[in-house]
């Protein structure tokens, strides 16, 4: 009589078996501390999935946070804020992923969340990626600031350490780079990420 109650409570509430975890955490080991992301599968399952490949592979133990964009050295002048990090080399580890809009997926560039850099529309990988610092809207689908128009994939969100994001961004950017149009964007010295892991 007990076992088939508690087969009922298990149908009930779905509480038996393993829980799937679908919207793992990931952390990443900072020279400056601790920042913890919540990624989410089920809406960007590309963008999310190949995030975390990249960190159950340890592709980004010893890379690191390269490139910060605040005010005083957007071109544009369109307010973005801003750090891009991954492989210091920038180097994918795979194929390029498919572009998945923020208009597919819900997430939008807000004040935290986590996206693919990329070029054209489908040319993005997580060995770049970066962490909105405000909310850059005109990063979604239909914003200004790529002519394109098709925006840049969100699949995660900082739950802890924006302080430590905030920190990096305020380093010194002065490294060289042929490209002006992110002149004084790259940082001096890159913030080593030590390690990378699934919380």
């Amino acid at each position: 009589m007990r076992a088939l109650f508690l087969s009922a409570v298990c149908l009930a509430v779905s509480a038996c078996g393993p829980k799937i975890d679908t919207s793992p955490n990931v952390i990443l080991e900072t020279e400056m501390g601790l920042i913890e992301i919540e990624t989410y599968p089920q809406k960007a399952p590309a963008s999310a999935g190949d995030f975390l490949n990249y960190v159950d592979r340890g592709y980004y133990n010893g890379e690191g946070f390269y490139r910060v964009v605040r005010a005083d050295n957007d071109p544009r002048n369109m307010g973005m804020s801003l750090i891009q990090g991954g492989r210091l080399d920038t180097e994918p580890k795979g194929d390029p992923i498919v572009h998945e809009p923020t208009s597919l997926t819900g997430l939008r560039n807000d004040s935290g969340t986590v996206s693919i850099a990329r070029d054209a529309p489908g040319t993005g990988s997580a060995a770049y990626f970066f962490i909105n610092i405000g909310d850059n809207n005109f990063l979604d689908e239909g914003g200004e600031r790529n002519p394109d128009g098709a925006g840049y994939a969100t699949f995660g969100k900082v739950v802890k350490g924006m302080d430590v994001i905030k920190a990096i961004q305020a380093g010194k950017a002065d490294a060289p780079t042929e490209e002006e149009v992110v002149r004084g964007q790259y940082l001096t010295r890159p913030v080593i990420i030590k390690k990378a892991y699934r919380k």
